[in-house]
């Protein structure tokens, strides 16, 4: 806290600093009308999000055929990890179950600025999945080994851990942005 003493002393080595001139004639209602005005901002944001729309409904579209694709390999698929144990066919569909959801939380995603993460998680599972699909036919090569066994819910759980991930950036960017905007409308 500042003593009484160091505000004498600022204010003294500010003496003859300060702007006291009246502001020019009509000041006040140009600043009314500045304030009363609708903001530029919204406005540039909304044709902004009309540029970007047919690239989100790209993404959504990516996204959902994703989550198909998924939910499919996980079910249809006969040298799947279900097709070892009725436990493995818990598991699998526990773990589908969990992609689909993150990828539906990815899919409600109606940023543009987050579509490069999205993106880029989606190619990561991709390669993640095709990783998959040659454990199926290592599995039925080896006569469900348990090392191949592990290697699938190790896929699984790498993909959780993708989707979470990128989920949690967004949040926390999202957050940040919040914080920004709030930080700069009370300046």
């Amino acid at each position: 806290m500042m003593s009484t003493d160091n505000l004498d002393t600022l204010f003294e080595d500010l003496q003859g600093q300060f702007d006291v001139n009246e502001p020019q004639s009509g000041h006040q209602q140009r600043f009314m009308a500045k304030l009363n005005a609708e903001p530029q901002v919204a406005e540039d944001q909304s044709k902004l999000f009309k540029l970007w729309k047919p690239f989100l409904a790209i993404a959504a579209s990516l996204a959902l055929i994703m989550t198909l694709t998924i939910t499919r390999q996980g079910q249809s698929n006969p040298n799947a990890l279900a097709s070892v144990s009725p436990e493995m066919q818990t598991t699998q569909d526990y773990f589908t179950t969990a992609i689909a959801s993150e990828l539906e939380k990815l899919n409600d995603v109606d940023n543009p600025e987050f579509q490069d993460l999205i993106v880029d998680a989606l190619f990561q599972i991709k390669i993640l999945e095709e990783d998959y699909q040659k454990l199926t036919i290592d599995l039925e090569d080896s006569g469900n080994d348990k090392r191949v066994i592990h290697a699938m819910i190790l896929n699984f759980q790498n993909r959780i851990d993708i989707l979470t991930n990128v989920t949690e950036q967004i949040d926390e960017l999202k957050q940040l942005k919040e914080t920004e905007n709030e930080n700069s409308s009370t300046l």
